[in-house]
């Protein structure tokens, strides 16, 4: 039975449900159709295609993921803070692989005003920023620590989703040691403080 009042923002949901059910790549058209009860056809009135379905999946993605990690890290600061950010990361990903999946190599269109990708992905960053912001990082350098921290704890928990790691060794205790191993090189990098007095 079709779904009364199908909108745009239900066939992206219904996308992002499938997709973590199924996996990224085995997402259709055709299988979200089916998963909401109209035809393929009938979502070109919601979405403009396979792409245009990708692009919003990823942008929900970014989206919730940021939700995680901003609500994670409310009251918190330094590695109280990079800790409960990454640990949210990573339940994310792992619960949600085939949604997290689409923002894989997703890319904003330069010039776009209406490019869901572009402010879902900044979004994305702002908890990390956030972080950051209790390591005192010299401004020239997070671009360089927020993609530190996105590749480390993104690549950490896409290799566990994938059944990566092989070792008996706990995986929850090798993800709590980087998290120390990447607050330890945080304070490393930090802005050297100025002694009050010092010439």
């Amino acid at each position: 039975m079709p779904r009364a009042g199908l909108t745009r923002d239900g066939v992206v949901a219904a996308g992002a449900d499938l997709a973590d059910e199924i996996g990224w790549a085995e997402l259709t058209l055709a299988r979200v159709a089916e998963s909401v009860g109209v035809r393929a056809p009938s979502l070109y009135k919601h979405i403009a295609g396979q792409a245009d379905l990708g692009r919003r999946v990823a942008a929900l993605a970014f989206d919730e993921a940021a939700d995680a990690m901003g609500s994670a890290i409310q009251g918190r600061a330094g590695v109280d803070a990079l800790g409960a950010a990454a640990r949210a990361l990573r339940d994310f990903v792992l619960g949600h692989p085939g949604r997290y999946g689409a923002t894989l190599g997703a890319r904003a269109v330069p010039g776009d005003a209406d490019d869901p990708v572009a402010a879902a992905a900044a979004r994305g960053l702002e908890p990390l920023r956030s972080v950051l912001r209790g390591y005192d990082v010299a401004p020239d350098d997070e671009v360089h620590a927020l993609r530190a921290l996105r590749s480390i704890f993104h690549g950490f928990a896409t290799l566990q989703s994938a059944g990566g790691f092989q070792y008996a060794t706990d995986v929850d205790d090798s993800y709590e040691w980087l998290i120390a191993f990447v607050d330890h090189g945080l304070h490393g990098m930090a802005r050297p403080r100025v002694e009050d007095g010092a010439s």
